[in-house]
């Protein structure tokens, strides 16, 4: 009786407890501190009440010499079961690191905390095992809790949003995501698993990877690893369910800033202030980290892409070199800014003999190469951060055809005199409608860019400029044609690996220049 009556005196103190947060006559956080100690004061009180039943029970057992069961009643049996369930689902709500991701979300700050309990109640099931805390805090004091995910340790660098639904692989390893922190708008990432074959460089390049759920278990014949897996190889740190919808709005409403994902500093203030340190990306030079270190030759296209070959090696060239079949037509040098290999397969598949020169080559050296035409790559950052490479391009306009894509678009806009700003959150994602203005056609783009070019018509040191594509998102400068010049580019990937392939004409009008060139 003493056992029972100290249970029913615990549901009531329990009871007791959530009245005030129910309705909400008590703040969050010292509701939240109430309710927990009470758990766990009624978590030894179950404790005491199973050793009381238990003793009881053994006592009257030894103590006569009649069978078990006539000592021992059916109430006592049902009560005994009853507490065990109860001890052991609070034993896990109330393990230590439990506990400790509820106190840091009630330590939150207040537009955060009932983000984090939503999220906390949501994700941390059973089934999930023990969970390790994570945090990510923004330079404007916001704070999501979330769980940690890959690599156990603490990153910075600009948070960004992608809305791509697929593709999880090809942006972790694009390069243009250097100094970067990507956030993943679709709830689900990592059902497909980490394979071989679609990586776009020799490693990822981010510095973290924000996502509402990663798989633990991926289902498909080309998995070799899971997404958790993947990133703790690689040293990447990130974080999970949190609400990447929360996040990816604030992002839209506020502008890309720079954050923090921690796994070790659970403070929220001094995390925030660890994401106001943090550099910006205007300004740095991020090409010279993800450029390849030395020359070399691409000769796989697409069409002997095979699976079970991928990778490349620690210089940037690629380790499976299977080469095109026949004489290649026109020889392209490629400006390294932090290039993908399916931008290489694609110029390959034009015919063209590519050669792959760091971002620092000057123009001498990739004239002295003899190219028919040079190609400017993608990359991350701020394209006024290497004025090496506008260097290199107002040179080499005029003097052999260009195209450039991305970064490259950028750089061949500055070389031109014309200039470049910072968006308020980038484009990143696959599903961008671009308007063609030559023929009115609206092509369903992929993107990732967080500059642009500002203006675009008119004339240049370089002569006139014509605006060849439009942003129907935000009316952005997504192409340019020199007319008094063979060069144009545009700011979006027209190879995109995974994505649309409205725009593949493009690499088609990079042959026409070269082939008017040799006329």
């Amino acid at each position: 009786m003493l056992a029972l009556a100290v249970w029913v005196g615990g549901l009531v103190s329990i009871i007791a407890a959530l009245i005030p947060a129910v309705f909400n006559t008590i703040g969050m956080e010292a509701g939240g501190r109430v309710l927990t100690r009470t758990f766990q004061g009624y978590d030894r009180l179950v404790l005491v009440s199973l050793g009381l039943i238990v003793i009881g029970m053994m006592v009257r057992v030894l103590g006569n010499s009649g069978e078990w069961r006539a000592q021992i009643g059916m109430v006592e049996l049902a009560l005994l079961g009853t507490m065990i369930l109860v001890a052991v689902v609070l034993a896990f709500w109330l393990s230590p690191e439990t506990v400790r991701l509820q106190e840091l979300a009630f330590s939150a700050p207040e537009a955060a905390k009932r983000a984090a309990y939503d999220e906390f109640f949501v994700y941390h099931r059973p089934e999930m095992g023990a969970v390790k805390p994570a945090i990510l805090a923004l330079a404007d004091g916001t704070v999501f809790i979330g769980m940690a995910l890959g690599a156990s340790s603490e990153t910075a660098g600009e948070v960004v949003f992608n809305t791509a639904m697929s593709g999880y692989q090809e942006i972790l390893t694009d390069p243009s995501y250097r100094g970067q922190m990507v956030t993943m708008t679709y709830p689900h990432i990592g059902n497909y698993g980490i394979n071989a074959e679609d990586v776009e460089s020799t490693r990822p390049w981010l510095a973290g990877f924000i996502v509402k759920e990663a798989c633990p278990y991926p289902s498909n014949w080309r998995s070799r690893l899971s997404l958790d897996e993947y990133l703790r190889t690689h040293g990447i740190v990130g974080i999970q369910g949190i609400d990447t919808r929360a996040l990816t709005m604030h992002l839209r409403d506020h502008g890309s800033q720079q954050g923090v994902i921690s796994h070790v500093d659970l403070d929220p203030k001094r995390v925030v202030q660890k994401a106001k340190d943090a550099p910006s990306i205007i300004g740095r030079d991020l090409v010279k980290e993800v450029t390849c270190a030395k020359p070399y030759d691409w000769t796989e296209g697409s069409g002997q892409w095979k699976v079970g070959l991928g990778g490349a090696s620690a210089d940037g060239a690629p380790s499976h070199q299977m080469g095109a079949e026949g004489a290649s037509r026109f020889r392209v040098v490629a400006f390294d800014y932090g290039i993908k290999y399916n931008i290489l397969r694609r110029l390959v598949d034009e015919g063209f003999q590519v050669t792959v020169v760091p971002a620092s080559t000057t123009a001498e050296a990739a004239l002295a190469l003899n190219p028919d035409g040079i190609f400017l790559s993608n990359g991350p950052g701020d394209p006024e951060a290497v004025p090496y490479a506008v260097e290199a391009v107002q040179i080499l306009l005029g003097k052999k055809p260009i195209f450039g894509i991305c970064l490259g678009h950028q750089i061949m806009g500055l070389a031109m005199g014309l200039q470049t700003y910072k968006l308020k959150f980038g484009h990143h994602g696959a599903n961008h409608p671009v308007m063609d203005m030559e023929t009115r056609k609206v092509e369903i783009t992929s993107q990732n860019h967080n500059f642009a070019v500002r203006g675009g018509e008119g004339t240049t040191s370089h002569g006139r400029v014509q605006l060849t594509h439009v942003s129907l998102n935000d009316d952005a400068v997504e192409g340019l044609r020199c007319l008094d010049l063979p060069a144009y580019s545009v700011q979006y990937h027209p190879e995109a690996s995974p994505g649309p392939h409205d725009a593949g004409y493009l690499f088609h009008r990079f042959t026409d220049l070269m082939a008017k060139g040799k006329v």
